[in-house]
């Protein structure tokens, strides 16, 4: 003890010599408990004094424990919270849905490393370490990791931009770096439990960059499909369309292959959906057909290649393109090349393709996690995302995130665990190592008619489009506005303009947010029909029975209706002189000037000057208020003066020093409008304690003295911590209800008959016993308050004694304020506390 005090010395000393005014928060000079008020009148009460939060909570509240760095790691591996309890059933959905999906990952891979500008066997290779490395890290059961057509795009943009620029490195090479880079990135955030991230990005802004990627490939895909060559895809979509159109006429012996396996594609879709309808009771069957119908199709067209071209396997004698040569086991597995040359090559693409991984994976992630009726952890997910980018290239793959098609084959073919990932990664080895002879003869127009229907599902359809608008419009024009700069420019400048925008448009509406005065209704709660009459329409109430009803109770409507309350209600001004002015998205530095300058604007507008008479003279008058011409009074003398103020603190969580800093400026403009009064400021339902703290140094809190006499007349919110009706009662009478049917069922075993004569006595000594025990539980009954209507019940304030002007809620602020008022005007004593809400 004694330290402390010579440190609290030590520490006044210092601020007396640096000028630091430790009493500021406390300018009545008055203890915490009876500032302005000599005692707090509910004699049965339990006093509460509100303690501030200190730096040294906040930064223990921060800073692991040992027992928080175990339970990170082992969330860190989420597989281990269910293997143990692995069963058969779990087993079989998995098989189907691992097979299935299997089936379907191994020609999209392959069609996807193309739009990647690599070779087949890159997109096997990516597919095996994405499903293999996943299931460890998975906190989804319904993801599949490995090629996707965005991503892959973008890696090929980027192998594009390094050849040019740096032709030493191959494809490969640059693309197993990126993934290595992107993936060191991924898990730290994910790492730093920091996959909160992603939520900055838009729904907008996602599905833009969907339906513009989507665009840019399948138009991409448009030559290959056709057997169109001379030109670049890898242009601006509509040069490539451009393109597409001059060089038509050229067209191969490739067009019959991919249009007709693209309409063969979508007929087995449209046909197997048809049956589903048709034939409820055989869906199951008709959606693995419909799955399977990439593998169909491509066996299918593999087929007739080989028929066609078995004797032309030269590249110069095949009749259309087919893919070639597919190396088989992993023939490019290597340590990935990084160095500071590659990585500057690429630096300026690793953003962009960091954002692609994060937003398709994540938005993936929880749109199934809430169809399936689980919740993903985002951070977690981060970094199964980055361990796969990580490890994946030293197999030779290349970089991946969750796939949107094979994810939702994955749901419907009835998976149950992430455990499916390990066999599909089987099905994947399989064909690495057994069917590279088969991959040869499929023909590249088929591929790219594989790509072009994969990606047709990631367009936004026109109906979500229209509920887009209907939920906002503003976000539509961002949605397009990302889809047209993806088609007139590139991938990578529709996802930034689409996130910059909406990024944009977020700070708008925090700066411009808009605050709302608050007037008083009176409203009854309408059960029912209760209301309207045989037609279904609202009938006239007299107000006789509204007014005996035992549901009326008061509620705050914003004054402008612009919540679209009934304009037919008006609601009524809390008090003359007294507003009520509700934040209504936050309150810090961007918006605190704006919602300050609406809420004095109006005050002004509404309100008088205290004193008229406060500029004796016209040129003591400010510029800005002249006042009247010259022989005329003040017109304004209807107008009530300002008493109170009351903040609605609900949607706000946190302030800053800016915020504050505006506040205090708008209190004393305000006191020197009202003087010689001075403003009175309450705060209602405030929801954070350092959001206390800080308006506590301000000098808010606790009234404002008005002169060496003032008294303060406080009301205080209580709630019953202790009686009949209390929480801890309701408790205790739980646990005693459990006691008595114990008691019960004890005595009725007791009151059996007994089987033999001879032990009458010792039944009777158990009766005599149990009639005892009961008893004594009867008299723990008896005098336990829960059971006792009499007891006296002890109630506590809600909010700190020390910060009087705190108030839980709109209705007790106003009552407040209300009472304080009516005390100057009649100038009775104070000190009177009261419970009476």
């Amino acid at each position: 003890m004694a330290s402390e005090s010579t440190a609290t010395k030590v520490g006044h000393g210092l601020a007396k010599v640096l000028g630091i005014k430790l009493q500021y928060r406390d300018p009545q000079g008055l203890d915490d408990i009876s500032r302005g008020e000599s005692v707090y009148s509910v004699s049965s009460a339990d006093t509460f004094v509100e303690q501030e939060p200190t730096t040294w909570e906040w930064i223990t509240s921060i800073i692991p424990t040992g027992r928080g760095i175990l339970h990170w790691a082992y969330h860190l591996f989420p597989f281990v919270h269910w293997i143990g309890r692995y069963n058969l059933q779990w087993l079989s959905g998995d098989l189907v849905a691992g097979i299935t999906v299997g089936c379907v990952v191994v020609p999209q891979s392959m069609a996807y490393a193309r739009l990647a500008e690599l070779a087949p066997e890159y997109g096997l290779y990516s597919s095996f370490m994405g499903v293999l490395i996943y299931w460890f890290f998975a906190t989804s059961k319904d993801i599949t990791i490995g090629p996707v057509a965005v991503m892959s795009t973008v890696t090929g943009n980027v192998i594009d931009r390094v050849a040019k620029t740096n032709p030493e490195f191959d494809g490969h090479v640059v693309a197993s770096s990126l993934a290595v880079i992107c993936g060191c990135v991924i898990v730290a955030i994910g790492l730093a439990r920091a996959g909160w991230l992603v939520d900055f990005i838009s729904l907008a802004a996602i599905s833009a960059f969907m339906t513009g990627s989507a665009i840019n490939i399948a138009v991409g895909q448009v030559p290959a499909l056709m057997g169109i060559t001379g030109f670049s895809n890898r242009e601006a979509t509509y040069k490539v369309v451009i393109n597409i159109l001059k060089h038509l006429g050229r067209s191969k012996r490739d067009a019959a292959m991919g249009l007709t396996a693209l309409t063969f594609l979508y007929l087995i879709r449209f046909v197997c959906n048809l049956s589903a309808r048709r034939m409820p009771n055989r869906s199951k069957m008709f959606f693995f057909l419909s799955t399977l119908r990439t593998a169909f199709t491509i066996l299918l067209y593999t087929l007739i290649s080989f028929l066609v071209n078995r004797h032309h396997r030269g590249k110069k004698q095949r009749l259309f393109a087919i893919l070639g040569d597919v190396p088989r086991g992993f023939k490019h597995a290597a340590v990935p090349t990084l160095n500071t040359t590659i990585i500057k090559a690429y630096a300026g693409d690793i953003p962009v393709s960091i954002i692609v991984l994060l937003i398709e994976h994540i938005a993936i992630a929880k749109s199934f996690g809430r169809v399936n009726n689980y919740t993903i952890d985002a951070s977690q997910e981060l970094v199964a995302i980055g361990v796969t980018n990580l490890l994946g290239p030293f197999l030779g793959a290349y970089p991946a995130t969750g796939s949107f098609s094979r994810t939702a084959i994955k749901s419907k073919a009835g998976v149950r665990t992430p455990f499916a990932g390990v066999i599909t990664a089987l099905v994947v080895l399989l064909a690495i190592y057994a069917l590279p002879a088969v991959f040869f003869y499929i023909p590249n127009s088929v591929l790219s008619a594989v790509i072009i229907h994969a990606v047709g599902d990631l367009i936004t359809p026109p109906n979500t489009v229209y509920q887009f608008w209907r939920i906002n419009p503003l976000e539509v024009i961002i949605f397009f506005l990302g889809v047209i700069v993806t088609i007139f420019s590139s991938i990578e400048n529709g996802i930034y303009t689409t996130i910059a925008v909406s990024a944009g448009v977020l700070l708008f509406r925090v700066v411009k947010a808009q605050g709302r005065f608050m007037g008083k209704v009176k409203v009854h709660s309408a059960v029912g029909d209760q209301y309207m009459n045989d037609e279904g329409k609202y009938r006239d109430i007299p107000s006789a029975s509204l007014n005996q009803s035992t549901s009326a109770r008061t509620i705050f409507l914003p004054l402008e209706h612009n919540d679209g309350s009934n304009p037919q209600i008006e609601p009524q001004q809390a008090y003359p002189g007294i507003f009520i002015y509700r934040f209504s998205e936050g309150f810090n530095y961007p918006n605190a000037n704006h919602y300050l300058d609406y809420m004095v604007q109006t005050i002004f507008k509404q309100t008088r000057r205290t004193n008229p008479h406060s500029y004796p003279k016209l040129g003591d008058r400010p510029w800005n208020d002249p006042g009247p011409k010259r022989g005329r009074e003040e017109e304004y003398s209807d107008r009530p003066t300002l008493k109170a103020i009351i903040l609605d603190f609900s949607s706000v969580n946190n302030i800053d020093i800016t915020s504050v800093q505006n506040l205090i400026d708008v209190r004393n403009q305000l006191d020197r409008y009202a003087a010689p009064d001075k403003v009175d400021w309450h705060m209602a339902c405030i929801n954070n304690r350092w959001t206390k703290r800080a308006l506590v140094s301000a000098g808010f809190g606790f009234p404002t003295p008005a002169g060496d006499n003032s008294r303060w007349k406080p009301i205080f919110s209580v709630a019953e911590i202790g009686g009949k009706g209390s929480a801890a009662t309701a408790a205790e009478y739980r646990v005693n209800e459990e006691g008595l049917k114990k008691q019960r069922s004890q005595d009725e075993e007791e009151a059996l008959p007994r089987k033999s004569v001879g032990d009458a006595g010792d039944a009777v000594a158990r009766d005599d016993g149990a009639s005892s025990e009961t008893s004594d539980f009867k008299q723990t009954i008896a005098n336990s308050k829960a059971y006792n209507g009499g007891v006296t019940t002890r109630v506590a304030a809600v909010h700190g004694l020390n910060r009087p002007l705190f108030h839980v809620d709109l209705t007790s602020a106003l009552q407040s304020a209300v009472a304080n008022i009516e005390r100057s005007r009649s100038d009775e004593p104070r000190g009177v506390g009261t419970k009476g809400l």
